[in-house]
């Protein structure tokens, strides 16, 4: 939502007004949860203004899964995880930050409002991934940089054919819906696909602009339904508050219209292409406001100095960060040879193929890395937190990233995990990106992926019924 300049106002009587003047009359404070996935309550615009300075109380939800069965038994006096505020299932309290106030255009006198997690007792919530990435940018901007990042999307849209919304079939997870293609893929950038599906672009579209999101161009991608969506480079925090709010339009404004969103990577849906999270990302430097990945051409490298670093850094810890950029079973199934999705920890200028792709030319200043590796349903706040540790080990130490792949799918560069099982062990092993998360938060990440990998390995898959039934 604008803010009013009155400057002489306080804050919150700016906020009040602004609420007024655009007949906000319920306010959606949400909280972007372990999974990227917003929880929130509705509240009246009096009771949200009443807790802006003292906070909401707000059940704590840290320890569910993504299909909400717990990690781990509440109502002990303790838990093997050692965590702070899960004993008897309390609320914690979660701190509105006005700044992320939105009005909601596809719901009448409705407005959004994102929030962070503190305990009781006032100390942050180790769990909150939001201040978690807040704490890595100012270790950042301690080092004299601000790190900007540009989102690049994938999602698909199906038509609803049926929301399966039977008893029987509302279990947790319930059944996935039923659904339709809403126009065929594989044509490219093709005009006429974009504009198959322009109804809902359009919606999507109008709510980003009206939302203030600094939305650069949205259109059809490669396979049937499938979207990409781009963003101007946005500073760190708000471009993962923006990924949140994303998210929950998209599969809003298209399940108003007939239709299913997901940002699932691989559906299992014939023909369905894999999506990806591209985050495009560089620094700022402080002192100056320039790009510090411009260089002067004078070194190896397309990028600065620093760039180089960073991205040698972004390198390194390519495997152990792999849980925050792809923290789904299901997320690995994209990366295959050829596949326009990485394989291994290399990089390129202008190569598609690899998981770094240097963008741009040091002459423009508009030079930057994508890091091709993330899928689209990562946690935003943990997603950025692991490029921005990686990076700035890369700068601190003075890490070499090496000569560029010339061949993408080919050895010679180490292989990104395989598995989430994989992962996770990468994760627990690297020391940088543990002593960053502190005990809390990376235990119980680790945790938590592995009550999910534990109850996958113990269903029986359409893959294991289709080998084995018949021939045994």
């Amino acid at each position: 939502m604008p803010r009013n300049q009155d400057d002489s106002a306080s804050p919150l009587a700016r906020l009040e007004r602004d609420l007024q003047e655009h007949a906000i009359r319920q306010v959606r404070l949400g909280w972007g949860d372990q999974h990227g996935i917003v929880r929130s309550k509705t509240l009246t615009t009096r009771e949200f203004l009443d807790c802006v300075d003292s906070g909401k109380d707000f059940p704590s939800l840290t320890i569910f899964d993504t299909t909400n069965h717990p990690i781990l038994y509440p109502f002990a006096a303790g838990n093997h995880l050692d965590l702070p505020g899960i004993s008897g299932l309390p609320d914690v309290v979660l701190m509105p930050d006005p700044s992320t106030c939105r009005r909601l255009p596809w719901l009448d006198g409705t407005a959004w409002v994102l929030g962070d997690m503190h305990l009781q007792d006032g100390e942050p919530d180790p769990l909150c991934t939001r201040q978690f990435l807040k704490r890595q940018i100012a270790r950042l901007n301690q080092a004299g940089f601000e790190p900007i990042i540009g989102l690049e999307v994938e999602f698909h849209v199906f038509r609803l054919a049926d929301a399966r919304l039977s008893p029987e079939e509302s279990g947790n997870p319930p059944a996935p819906p039923a659904v339709a293609n809403l126009a065929h893929g594989y044509q490219y950038m093709s005009e006429n696909r974009t504009d198959e599906l322009e109804d809902v672009l359009a919606a999507i579209r109008s709510a980003m602009l009206d939302m203030g999101l600094p939305l650069a161009g949205l259109d059809a991608e490669w396979g049937p339904g499938q979207c990409e969506i781009t963003f101007q480079p946005m500073p760190a925090l708000a471009a993962a508050d923006a990924m949140l709010l994303l998210r929950g339009a998209v599969k809003q404004l298209c399940r108003r219209r007939g239709c299913h969103a997901t940002f699932m990577t691989l559906p299992k849906i014939p023909n369905a292409l894999a999506s990806g999270w591209h985050l495009h990302q560089s620094l700022q430097d402080l002192r100056t406001g320039s790009n510090a990945f411009v260089g002067d051409g004078s070194g190896p490298g397309p990028l600065s100095g620093v760039g180089m670093r960073y991205l040698a850094g972004l390198l390194a810890h390519a495997a152990g960060t792999a849980l925050m950029t792809t923290p789904t079973i299901n997320g690995y199934k994209r990366y295959r040879p050829d596949s326009l999705a990485p394989c291994h920890a290399n990089w390129g200028h202008e190569n598609r193929g690899t998981m770094l792709r240097i963008v741009g030319a040091r002459q423009s200043g508009q030079i930057h890395i994508e890091n091709r590796v993330g899928e689209p349903c990562a946690n935003p706040y943990l997603y950025i937190a692991s490029q921005i540790i990686a990076g700035l080990d890369g700068i601190e130490r003075g890490l070499d990233a090496g000569p560029p792949a010339s061949a993408g799918y080919q050895g010679g560069q180490p292989r990104l995990p395989r598995s989430l099982m994989e992962a996770i062990d990468a994760f627990r092993q690297d020391e940088i990106l543990q002593a960053a998360l502190g005990r809390h938060l990376g235990t119980y990440l680790a945790a938590l992926k592995e009550f999910e990998v534990g109850r996958f390995l113990a269903s029986v898959t359409d893959w294991e019924h289709q080998e084995y039934f018949e021939i045994y």
